[in-house]
């Protein structure tokens, strides 16, 4: 298996599209419906390469296939509450990773982890935060073994979460 990776652009949106919904699905059927399961749009997707100061999507691909994506932002999403993590100068968030249902459990996820540090690094920044849902559809135990500390839990809006940060 040979990945690269780069930004997305506006002409990858409807990959971007089938791969997130993709994922949705694949929880929604193992898990059944929750925060997971909404249907990702394209005008969504189309806000991320429309502000490259403030956020990009990295892609991994298999050959011209989007096996995973992650959003790295400098604003913070709304169910983060920033007294729950270390303090820093310059934090990135990443949000809305997804590894396509046929590439999970092959170290996608972890690979392209790695590439959003070396990417939140040059932007530069000193940290990665996120939220998981505290939930069986949760990625948590997944981060935690990518080397993020959980520094919290809180329920927003009937949503459990917990927090993750890495210092970079």
């Amino acid at each position: 298996m040979k990945l690269t990776f780069s930004i997305a652009n506006e002409t990858d949106a409807g990959a971007i599209v089938a791969l997130r919904n993709s994922a949705a699905e694949g929880l929604t059927r193992k898990y059944g419906t929750g925060s997971w399961s909404p249907v990702t749009t394209e005008k969504s997707v189309l806000r991320d390469p429309a502000r490259p100061k403030f956020q990009r999507t990295l892609m991994a691909k298999e050959g011209p296939n989007i096996v995973a994506t992650l959003c790295l932002q400098t604003k913070k999403p709304w169910a983060i509450d920033v007294a729950y993590f270390t303090e820093v100068k310059r934090a990135l968030y990443l949000i809305n990773m997804v590894v396509h249902p046929d590439w999970q459990r092959k170290s996608i996820g972890r690979l392209i982890l790695k590439e959003a540090e070396t990417q939140a690094r040059n932007w530069p920044s000193d940290a990665i935060r996120l939220d998981a849902w505290d939930a069986k559809a949760g990625a948590g135990p997944f981060y935690a073994k990518c080397g993020f500390r959980e520094t919290g839990r809180v329920v927003y809006r009937n949503a459990p979460l917990i927090y993750y940060e890495k210092l970079l």
